[in-house]
């Protein structure tokens, strides 16, 4: 069943900024100013561009509409009025191919006019390719870690301390761990 534009966009509408899509603040560096994503708008083919308008200002009436996404949508022309956020959920068709189409979005009842390029591809794009990687090996050093060379001397004073009960040498091995401990966490490499 396919819903018309304006009920799909108002069914979108509630749903946070959890559910993936592309950011587009509006009144965030000046007056009817529209902030388009920095990174290109892609859309698989078959699935939904979903664009976020936050409005970082007063509220703000928004036209968004495209000449040219005949081929990838039945998308044509949306009217919003924006006061802290709205969703507008463009569905790509499932037999259309390849290439992009231009989205004009007008602020302040054209005032500001700017275009977004979404580009439609196909599925196994998007895709990530796993790479098969080996797992990190630790890199041996020339000499031992000064952490370790204390601990093993704090192990020798205790266990001696153990074997004799002088009670400096477990005073001297606690103050070892403790010293080792102190050089490690504050060196930095």
């Amino acid at each position: 069943m396919t819903l018309p534009l304006p009920v799909f966009m108002v069914m979108s509408a509630g749903a946070g900024a959890s559910e993936p899509g592309y950011e587009i603040f509006l009144n965030r560096s000046g007056i009817n100013s529209i902030d388009l994503p920095r990174e290109d708008v892609n859309a698989e083919i078959g699935t939904t561009v979903s664009l976020h308008f936050l409005n970082r200002g007063a509220p703000i009436h928004i036209t968004a509409s495209s000449s040219n996404a005949s081929m990838y949508t039945d998308f044509f022309h949306e009217n919003m009025y924006v006061v802290d956020e709205s969703v507008l959920a463009i569905p790509i068709r499932k037999d259309s191919r390849e290439g992009f189409f231009d989205l004009d979005i007008i602020a302040g009842y054209g005032a500001v006019k700017t275009r977004l390029r979404v580009h439609i591809i196909p599925v196994q794009r998007l895709r990530p390719v796993v790479k098969e990687e080996f797992p990190l090996q630790p890199v041996a050093q020339g000499r031992p870690h000064m952490l370790m060379v204390l601990m093993g001397i704090s192990l020798i004073l205790y266990s001696t301390w153990l074997y004799t009960a002088v009670d400096f040498l477990n005073i001297a091995a606690f103050f070892l761990l403790i010293l080792g401990a102190l050089y490690t966490w504050y060196r930095q490499d």
